[in-house]
């Protein structure tokens, strides 16, 4: 019941039913008022659209604890991670972290939370777990066979990683870079005014 009071419905409801009021005030409706405040009330609160639903609200503490959790192992396993990789790894976190730390405007774009989600629940964690599971000389050792070592196949996941997180982010920030350049333009016009 609160929370129709903040609604969408519920505000336009009221709109409709201070016209009625001010009908009534401006003698346009004589005693059948309340029911012209009331059926004004009613048919606003209708049109109005409904509130938008979140049927997968993203626990955005939860994936940030798991990032700095999943840094935190890398971190105390660098001597065992090739080089540049916690690096690397510390750089997709961060593109992510920013992004979480936004839940309303990141529940707001479906998309952009699900690459989200999926980019620090599983992807990272997955490269990351894969080859620490391996044992060190195997990680360490070239194939002979010409395929890329499991370091290097490391290597390869976080920049394809890096790369996503930063498309995703792109995305994410899209408003923000139209709405700024938009108001370069402003200035810019206001300025040759």
């Amino acid at each position: 019941m609160i929370r129709y009071l903040g609604s969408t419905k519920n505000l336009a409801g009221c709109v409709g039913g201070l016209i009625g009021l001010v009908l009534y005030l401006t003698g346009v409706v004589g005693g059948l008022w309340p029911v012209v405040v009331a059926g004004l009330y009613g048919v606003f609160a209708l049109l109005a659209p409904p509130e938008r639903v979140r049927l997968v609200p993203v626990d955005t503490g939860h994936l940030r604890a798991d990032l700095v959790s999943l840094v935190a192992k890398v971190t105390a396993r660098e001597q065992r991670m090739p080089e540049s990789s916690v690096d690397s790894v510390r750089r997709v976190v961060e593109v992510l972290d920013d992004m979480l730390s936004r839940p309303e405007r990141l529940s707001a774009n479906p998309d952009v939370q699900h690459a989200v989600t999926r980019l620090a629940r599983t992807d990272l964690p997955l490269s990351v777990e894969t080859y620490l599971n391996l044992p060190w000389w195997f990680a360490a050792k070239r194939r002979a066979s010409g395929e890329p070592s499991a370091s290097e196949e490391l290597l390869a996941q976080l920049e394809l990683l890096e790369t996503e997180a930063h498309r995703v982010a792109e995305r994410f920030y899209a408003g923000d870079v139209h709405q700024q350049s938009d108001h370069t333009r402003y200035l810019r016009e206001r300025g040759e005014a």
